[in-house]
């Protein structure tokens, strides 16, 4: 029997594909869909034709602004010893997956590992997500995936140890920008504690992105979300990008949104770097959704 700790490891080999900082998260974010069917169906199979709208917003919200297909993971997947296929043909086009009613389910054996360890589900869940994405996105990626992180009971840490996060990385960045969000300028306080103030990296911390002030911006919560989903960017000018695909309609979206396209990003006081040029470049290519929308 494969032990848990064996299980977690495995996951978290399926590293999405990279090239010269690119990254691919088809696999980690089928993964994440096979989990939480597992929680809703067991071990009935998933077929392609009925999953494929989903596991394509999953890949659209969540992926890198290209083109892609979730064909391919569904089908290669098989290779990494935690995935079965029927009805696949030598080409892994989503039109050939659909013509031979393909159908993936989670490999036999990782199956009877879920339903001996009523734990690991969550736990693989949170390895795969820890490796792969930015915490902020968490909680927004589970939801489309149909995947519960909040089980009956308490869930042990992961046996396996991650790569550990500065701690100072926080302190460091609010300080460089004195307690203010880089792009609106908020600076709430609850006594001396800032409320609503975050520690944003620019190149993500799951895709090798340092603990350093050079790759971070003190950014208010709603905007360190919207810089996480490529709703967000920093322009080469350190002016503040905003997508053509986001859509607001109300008066407050077009203030705390709309409106920041084309405003200065506010730099770090004297004696702090501002963000490094690689790691906004990074962002604009891997992250960043659409086009940046003209300024008001």
């Amino acid at each position: 029997m494969i032990a848990v700790v064996d299980w977690v490891e495995r996951v978290c080999r399926v590293r999405q594909w990279r090239q010269d900082g690119r990254r691919a998260p088809h696999k980690p974010l089928l993964l994440l869909y096979a989990l939480g069917h597992f929680q809703r169906e067991g071990d009935a199979p998933i077929r392609f034709r009925d999953a494929e709208e989903q596991l394509q917003l999953l890949l659209t919200e969540f992926g890198p602004p290209r083109r892609s297909t979730m064909a391919y993971p569904f089908f290669h997947l098989r290779t990494d010893g935690l995935w079965q296929v029927t009805g696949a043909r030598i080409e892994p086009s989503a039109a050939a997956l659909r013509d031979g009613d393909a159908a993936g389910r989670l490999a036999s054996d990782l199956v009877r590992a879920l339903r001996d360890d009523s734990t690991l589900v969550v736990r693989l869940a949170r390895a795969i997500l820890e490796t792969n994405f930015e915490s902020s996105l968490h909680p927004d990626i589970c939801q489309v995936a149909g995947l519960r992180l909040d089980p009956a009971g308490e869930v042990a840490p992961l046996p396996v140890p991650m790569p550990a996060r500065d701690p100072e990385f926080r302190e460091r960045v609010l300080i460089a920008y004195e307690y203010r969000c880089a792009f609106c300028g908020f600076d709430g306080a609850l006594g001396r504690s800032p409320v609503g103030l975050e520690a944003a990296h620019v190149r993500w911390w799951s895709e090798g992105g340092p603990d350093e002030t050079a790759n971070g911006l003190a950014l208010c919560s709603l905007h360190h979300k919207l810089l996480d989903l490529g709703v967000l960017g920093i322009g080469a000018d350190l002016t503040v990008a905003v997508s053509d695909r986001f859509v607001g309609r109300s008066r407050m979206a077009r203030a705390i949104v709309h409106d920041l396209s084309g405003q200065a990003v506010l730099r770090p006081q004297r004696g702090h770097p501002p963000v490094r040029a690689d790691h906004i470049a990074w962002h604009a290519r891997e992250v960043f959704k659409g086009r940046t929308r003209p300024a008001a």
